[in-house]
């Protein structure tokens, strides 16, 4: 069988165009805030304004469509490496708990777009109780996306151990996205305590904001090597009975 190294190529700029889009929005907005003079807005606490503070003025249009892009190309790149991995595309899920640990992975991708578009739309100088309801809600959405992603890909990792790609994959995914729940997990600590108290004030709050928005686009960008990996794949390439042949074959010898 011969591999066409573009065959079903346009769905790998998905995640590509996703971490794009937010990396542009984020970026306007921190240009947009330091060229105008680093001003107060009506809803900012410290002397850093919170990404949050920038898209609740004049770039709330932007920042809207921004959040949404971003919230369903995270969806859509979670969705198609599913059907990727049941056309065999991708390596197969050679077991229930795989297949159950990746919808999960597909509906915290689910509630953390919905909380996304949603903290954008209700913003923090209009609606600042749901403002941070929705963040908290995309918050949890993505963390318990990434967690079953990476348990989801420890497992495949672990069954076709000869695949070194799959590894990769697995690591990275995993270094990227256990910092960015750790930094989360403090900021949303932080946000819910009283104002410069303890280890965080509103300035390293709005720092550390700033930090992991900035840090998502490297965690949607490696849904990118993910699904370039069945560029040359055909359908039932890799299909599951086919894999465990191979993966019995590879435990044997």
């Amino acid at each position: 069988m011969f591999s066409h190294h573009h065959h079903h190529w346009a769905y790998v700029w998905i995640p590509v165009f996703g971490a794009f889009i937010w990396f542009s929005t984020l970026l306007s907005m921190l240009i947009t805030w330091l060229a105008s003079g680093r001003p107060r807005y009506v809803s900012q606490d410290g002397s850093i304004a919170y990404i949050s503070d920038v898209g609740a003025d004049i770039l709330k249009p932007l920042f809207i469509v921004g959040c949404a892009i971003t919230a369903v190309s995270f969806f859509l790149s979670l969705v198609v490496e599913r059907w990727l991995r049941h056309s065999g595309r991708l390596m197969p899920h050679l077991r229930k708990r795989e297949r159950i640990l990746g919808s999960l992975a597909v509906l915290g991708s689910f509630i953390g777009g919905i909380g996304l578009i949603l903290l954008s739309v209700f913003d923090t100088k209009r609606h600042s109780s749901l403002h941070r309801l929705f963040l908290l809600i995309f918050i949890v959405g993505v963390a318990m996306s990434a967690i079953f992603t990476i348990i989801e890909h420890r497992w495949i990792s672990k069954d076709f151990v000869y695949f070194r790609k799959l590894r990769i994959a697995y690591i990275a995914k995993a270094i990227i996205a256990t910092v960015l729940i750790l930094l989360a997990i403090a900021f949303a600590v932080a946000l819910y305590t009283s104002p410069n108290t303890g280890a965080f004030t509103d300035h390293s709050k709005a720092i550390l904001e700033w930090i992991i928005a900035f840090g998502f686009t490297l965690y949607l960008l490696t849904f990118f090597y993910d699904l370039k990996q069945a560029k040359s794949m055909h359908k039932g390439q890799l299909s599951r009975e086919t894999m465990i042949e191979g993966h019995n074959y590879h435990t044997t010898y």
